[in-house]
């Protein structure tokens, strides 16, 4: 199965500072967005806490949290966000996808908005 990327921009919640703009991975199997700590910083995000996610490799890592708005396609929700490490590629979780009424199209690996938001 292939990767499928989108244009996405991050801002604090009140849009006071510089957003973080990138390409993001669409990470269908991620709950959360995960960016670089020092950009989520530049663009004013404010840490809320801290959280253990589980990496790729199926290894616990504790990693700062918190809330922003992210921009794409059009659209913008409000979500949580992950503080990652400098190395991290900007990844697009599905809560975000889901907020915002998109989903990836497994055949082509793009994504589509849906007809409607579900409410079920």
């Amino acid at each position: 199965m292939g990767t499928t990327h989108v244009t996405a921009q991050i801002f604090d919640l009140g849009r006071t500072g510089t957003p973080f703009e990138a390409e993001f991975l669409v990470d269908t199997g991620s709950l959360h967005c995960m960016a670089p700590a020092s950009r989520l910083q530049e663009a004013r995000v404010k840490p809320e806490g801290r959280q253990v996610c589980e990496i790729a490799s199926g290894e616990p890592v504790e990693y700062r949290y918190g809330f922003a708005r992210i921009a794409f396609l059009g659209d913008e929700t409000v979500t949580h966000v992950i503080f990652g490490p400098e190395h991290a590629e900007p990844t697009l979780g599905v809560v975000a996808l889901e907020n915002t009424g998109v989903m990836v199209d497994p055949a082509s690996q793009t994504l589509r908005r849906l007809p409607a938001m579900p409410l079920k």
